[in-house]
């Protein structure tokens, strides 16, 4: 079963669009979260995250803070 994807993210962030674009090349569904306009979802990405930067990417149970593309890949088991 594939896991989920959560992308907490804002308009104006360049690794957010960059996250974004790989997870679309990959054919990876995503929920994409903005966090410039919900409150909750930010205060939710800060909890799960420790962070206030995006992108917090959230695959499973796993949490990444940033675009690191060689744990994305990990995480969602993609070479």
């Amino acid at each position: 079963m594939a896991k989920s994807v959560t992308i907490y993210s804002t308009p104006t962030c360049p690794y957010c669009h960059q996250a974004k674009d790989f997870l679309k090349a990959n054919k990876i569904p995503f929920k994409d979260v903005d966090v410039s306009s919900d409150e909750k979802a930010a205060k939710e990405m800060i909890d799960k995250s420790g962070q206030m930067g995006v992108p917090v990417i959230e695959i499973g149970k796993e949490v990444i803070v940033g675009f690191d593309k060689a744990k994305v890949k990990k995480a969602l088991g993609i070479k």
